[in-house]
């Protein structure tokens, strides 16, 4: 029993050493190379569509929470009361 154990064993790291060989002597040949650098443009492509789409997402989000809300109700001040913040006028005192 011990010995098919270990024949068994030593079968089964011989066809993975091969198969394995085997990729990587498939991986360096020119058409091997291409279809890796292939796979690498295409990853690349999906990275930049998948960063587009989620920032095409997050983006009306993102303005809704940091824009300011918009409010109708004028806060401006009259162009007395502005002048008047701005220097004062002649004969008045100031609190210096």
């Amino acid at each position: 029993m011990r010995r098919g154990l270990w024949f068994a064993a030593g079968a089964g790291a011989g066809i993975y050493a091969v198969v394995r060989g085997h990729r990587a002597a498939e991986a360096l040949t020119p058409d091997g190379l291409r279809d890796r650098w292939q796979a690498i443009g295409l990853g690349a492509r999906m990275l930049r569509d998948e960063v587009a789409q989620g920032k095409a997402e997050a983006e009306p989000r993102l303005r809704e929470r940091f824009t300011p809300s918009y409010d109708p109700t004028p806060q401006l001040t009259s162009g007395r009361d502005q002048n008047a913040l701005e220097a004062p006028q002649e004969g008045t005192r100031s609190s210096e």
